[in-house]
């Protein structure tokens, strides 16, 4: 089987529009002419804070990234690299000079081994092998250039399309072993051990997803950021490589690939901000509140210049903004439309429009410290707390 046909299609297609994004496209063009400059010093900054693993300091490591690259069919040259941390963490880094550089911390190294480590590997080489490093999302994010408000949606939805991409290349490499999968994802989660004190129950994260999905209610304070991220373990990660194992890709008469990222797309759909466009009351009263939100978040950071307003049209649509708002006018609606929607909007659609606010404030780069106010008492008012604000604030979505 060719592995990029089990790339998840939203990964591509979204992948395809930013790449035709102005902004992207600048951010893109002026890496590239960094790089004919000659080598951006990855690999000397690698040899001298980590340690390169050759085949014969680890013939076990070597010969899984030798299986995955040939079960993946990726050609280029590898070099791995291991790092000091407790952490179990590992990043494939964009090639330079012809060579691709794999990291993983020591703790993970020490850990993981078999399908759980092939899982891991295959992960690092997938983003490699569906070019999720041609879009510059970090830079983009946190560059000179203001990324309208729209851009930061679209950038988030794509990392976490990337991640399930990377995800499948992972279970190609794990010869398909779903239960080592996932208990590679909750080894990466946890942080443990293998020991005798917790055992991965698929059944029990299969009704915890579930739960979840049913009733945002069941959300537990603690378990609130994990909900809304890219690359901690999430239950709806998993839930997503079942359907995969599932699916025609890996059983005969399995589920087709239509079938398959429609089913992906609806476990997914909490995560997105479809809201923007559904019809439904409960929508409605999300994109009041955003409206409300952003309006508020405008004002707070006086006076509002136009690079906002673009942000807030592209948000909105066009003419969404018009010179007779009055800013504090709408803001001071926010305490009804947030009492609103604590009374009608389930727990965790309230938490993706904090989600979605956090990332307007941060779509310029920067959050003034009047933004990070008015975002702690909209927190507040939706009965969230400071957890998601901060989370969402300095969530990093590189591949990795």
């Amino acid at each position: 089987m060719d592995a990029h046909e089990v790339r998840a299609s939203l990964d591509e297609a979204l992948s395809q529009k930013l790449l035709q994004d102005d902004l992207v496209k600048q951010v893109v063009a002026k890496i590239e002419r960094h790089e004919e400059e000659g080598p951006t010093g990855t690999r000397r900054q690698l040899l001298a804070t980590s340690l390169r693993v050759t085949p014969s300091m680890s013939p076990a490591l070597h010969g899984a990234v030798e299986r995955c690259r040939d079960r993946l069919g990726v050609e280029i040259d590898t070099e791995t690299y291991v790092y000091p941390s407790a952490s179990f963490n590992a990043a494939c880094v964009k090639p330079e000079a012809g060579r691709l550089f794999l990291m993983f911390s020591s703790s993970l190294l020490e850990a993981f081994e078999g399908p759980e480590l092939a899982f891991v590997v295959g992960h690092e080489l997938g983003h490699h092998l569906y070019g999720h490093h041609d879009i510059p999302i970090g830079l983009i994010l946190r560059g000179d250039a203001r990324p309208p408000a729209a851009l930061a949606l679209r950038l988030f939805a794509w990392s976490r399309y990337a991640e399930i991409s990377a995800d499948r290349a992972g279970a190609l490499c794990a010869e398909k072993d779903f239960r080592a999968v996932a208990q590679a994802l909750f080894r990466l989660a946890s942080g443990l051990r293998r020991n005798d004190l917790i055992e991965l129950d698929l059944e029990a994260l299969a009704a915890q997803v579930s739960d979840m999905q049913a009733e945002g209610e069941t959300v537990q304070r603690g378990a609130r950021s994990d909900w809304f991220s890219t690359h901690p373990f999430s239950p709806l990660r998993v839930q997503a490589l079942e359907r995969f194992q599932k699916s025609a890709f890996v059983m005969e008469g399995g589920a087709s690939k239509e079938t398959l990222e429609s089913e992906v797309q609806r476990l997914m759909a909490l995560m997105e901000p479809s809201y923007l466009e559904d019809k439904s009351e409960v929508s409605e009263m999300m994109r009041r509140l955003l409206f409300a939100a952003a309006v508020a978040l405008m004002h707070a950071s006086k006076p509002i210049v136009e690079e906002e307003i673009e942000a807030f049209e592209r948000l909105f649509g066009p003419g969404s903004w018009s010179p007779r708002i009055d800013p504090e006018a709408v803001a001071g609606t926010l305490d009804s439309r947030t009492e609103e929607a604590v009374e009608h909007v389930p727990h965790a659609r309230r938490m993706q429009v904090l989600r979605d606010l956090c990332l307007v404030a941060r779509a310029d780069g920067r959050v003034q410290a009047e933004e990070r106010m008015v975002l702690r008492e909209v927190a507040e008012k939706l009965e969230l707390g400071d957890e998601l604000v901060t989370q969402s604030l300095e969530a990093s979505c590189e591949p990795d």
